[in-house]
């Protein structure tokens, strides 16, 4: 029986190259996004459907979840939706604090929470999420975005619960770094003149040649999707199961300061 994935986030980066990947395997595809008339690739292809949906607005999101449910069954749940928010907190305005909250932690929670009734009446059902590498271990100067993927990693845990009482799958989805616009147009970056040379220093280590190609990242959410396994966690890409196993190696403290030294220089005594 042909399945189907509705995914959020799915205009650009690892939410279109997971629409077209699953189209490819046979799945109907949900693709939503905040401007769908501004989309000419998925739109096109067999199978897919693409509907309007801004992860900030909870009436339009139980809108959305109504109709994608009317259009296909839906089997898989991919909380795609997010962007980065880069600079120190004092940098950053209230403003910025909120939409990324808004948009990464509360947009999954409110999309989630849609669709547990229908899931639960169904006996069935799986939610993936896109964290990050950045919701197991973090960065200088990226408090406020691994705020919110730490919240994912742990809201998830905690959900996972509650969820297998009906049946109800839940994983994460953790990648490094993607060849994709994370670190362009889709970048909000807070400046300030006294972490001028950290923050630097920082996008230095966020070079492209760092990055892995987003259709790797795709298959990994793939996978997620039907290998049937009670695995909570996938870290995704070279990069990121670098990273994470060295935390893993030498611990969490060692890790930190491993991470400034790379990054701002020597700690300051």
């Amino acid at each position: 029986m042909q399945k189907t994935i509705f995914i959020t986030g799915a205009s650009s980066g690892l939410g279109k190259a997971s629409a077209k990947l699953f189209q490819s395997k046979g799945w109907h595809v949900i693709a939503t996004m905040r401007n769908p008339q501004k989309e000419s690739e998925l739109t096109k292809l067999e199978n897919v459907s693409v509907l309007k949906l801004d992860v900030t607005n909870p009436e339009q999101i139980e809108e959305t979840v109504n109709k994608a449910i009317e259009i296909h069954p839906i089997d898989v749940v991919l909380n795609n939706a997010g962007y980065g928010l880069v600079g120190a907190l004092e940098a950053t305005s209230d403003d910025q604090i909120v939409r990324q909250i808004d948009t990464n932690l509360l947009g999954v929670i409110r999309v989630t929470k849609a669709f547990i009734p229908y899931f639960r009446e169904n006996r069935k059902g799986l939610f993936l999420t896109t964290t990050s590498i950045g919701g197991l271990l973090t960065f200088p100067l990226d408090s406020i975005y691994h705020a919110t993927k730490w919240a994912l990693e742990g809201w998830s845990e905690s959900l996972s619960f509650e969820l297998n009482l009906h049946n109800i799958g839940i994983k994460t989805i953790a990648p490094g770094g993607i060849k994709t616009d994370f670190a362009g147009a889709s970048l909000d970056v807070a400046k300030h003149p006294a972490y001028e040379d950290g923050l630097q220093k920082l996008f230095d280590l966020m070079s492209p040649s760092n990055f892995e190609p987003v259709e790797w990242i795709a298959d990994t959410v793939y996978e997620a999707a039907t290998d049937g396994k009670k695995q909570l966690r996938y870290v995704a890409g070279e990069f990121a199961n670098q990273l994470y196993s060295r935390r893993l190696e030498i611990g969490a403290e060692a890790a930190v300061q491993e991470m400034n030294t790379m990054v701002l220089g020597e700690l300051v005594n």
